[in-house]
């Protein structure tokens, strides 16, 4: 975060002008596009093939983080990628989120890449109002930041206190409240149809598995928002490295759910890191608050931001992987234990 006191709505800065926005818009919608059209046809994603995207995807930020760097300077370079690194972060706990759901449907293996996309579409919707929000928040509010920062304190409480009580992410779709409001509106046939979300059935319309599963995964994405765009935030209050950081760190999900589905298990205290990140740049977060306030109050940097980050997502890897070194991965006693 930039040592700056509070920026007041003439003073918020970006290096998003419109035609960057344009670009990095099209280019997302592009992207999404593509993806669309390579999951048109349901089938089992080869370890090769989400190896592949992956790659892609992870190449691509990278190399646009290389070019923010050398366009606009080292301070908003670095606050990109600790920005993406954050995203990312939380996206592979989401990822477990989502292996869950699609577990708990008994989604075929065919559709589960279909299932992923509108989540991610839905995500990417999701996160540009809530950046949106946030923005106009920061411009209006004086207490914005601090605001954000409790937020992500109280997420970082309930993601410890669900990991030490043993009950963290489950998933119980007969209580979950999209899915019971669904089944009251339309009836809903017990078999899949491919990626059709509704059909005809005794003349009338019902909805499928998959429509529920969707809405589902929707839903959570709500739940996802709420935690992350604020926490991306506390590193940067650019709304288009908040924008930019968010969709990379969404749009390469689908392949990665296929690559770490079976390590997934196996990162048995990843919320625990992800619990002292959230609630680190909670702390940054009103230190930076404070100091508008009160100009003695010292600020976290950012870089200092992204060694800690870094160093906590390295210790809760080695931890995890140590905890389960003698299961196989996706072994069932370790998923049970991840949650």
């Amino acid at each position: 975060m930039r040592d700056l006191t509070y920026l007041s709505a003439a003073e918020l800065s970006s290096v998003g002008t419109p035609t960057l926005w344009a670009v990095t818009i099209v280019g997302v919608l592009v992207l999404l596009v593509l993806d669309f059209l390579v999951t048109r046809r349901p089938h089992e994603v080869s370890m090769r093939e989400a190896l592949g995207w992956s790659a892609f995807y992870i190449a691509l930020p990278l190399a646009f983080g290389a070019w923010i760097w050398s366009r606009f300077g080292s301070q908003q370079g670095v606050e990109y990628l600790t920005g993406y690194l954050v995203e990312k972060s939380l996206s592979v706990d989401n990822l477990f989120v989502f292996m869950l759901l699609l577990a708990a449907f008994a989604v075929p293996a065919v559709l589960a890449q279909r299932v992923l996309l509108y989540g991610i579409a839905g995500a990417l919707v999701l996160r540009a109002v809530f950046i949106a929000l946030g923005a106009a928040a920061l411009q209006t509010l004086d207490f914005a930041f601090l605001l954000f920062g409790l937020i992500l304190i109280a997420t970082a409480v309930k993601l410890l206190r669900d990991a030490v009580s043993g009950h963290e992410q489950e998933v119980d779709i007969n209580k979950m409240r999209s899915v019971k409001l669904l089944r009251k509106v339309m009836p809903v046939v017990d078999e899949y149809h491919g990626t059709k979300l509704t059909i005809r059935q005794a003349g009338r319309r019902a909805l499928t598995p998959f429509a529920l599963v969707v809405v589902a995964v929707l839903a959570t994405d709500i739940v996802f928002a709420v935690d992350s765009v604020p926490a991306v935030y506390g590193i940067t209050e650019d709304p288009y490295l908040v924008f930019a950081t968010n969709a990379f760190a969404l749009l390469g999900l689908r392949a990665l759910y296929f690559v770490l589905h079976a390590a997934l298990s196996r990162l048995v205290h990843l919320s625990y890191g992800l619990a002292i990140i959230l609630a680190f740049i909670g702390v940054k977060l009103g230190l930076h608050w404070a100091h508008g306030i009160w100009a003695g109050v010292p600020e976290i940097p950012t870089l200092a931001s992204l060694g800690v980050i870094i160093g906590v997502l390295v210790v809760v890897t080695l931890t995890s992987l140590r905890a389960t070194r003698d299961a196989p991965p996706g072994d069932k006693e370790v998923v049970a234990e991840r949650h």
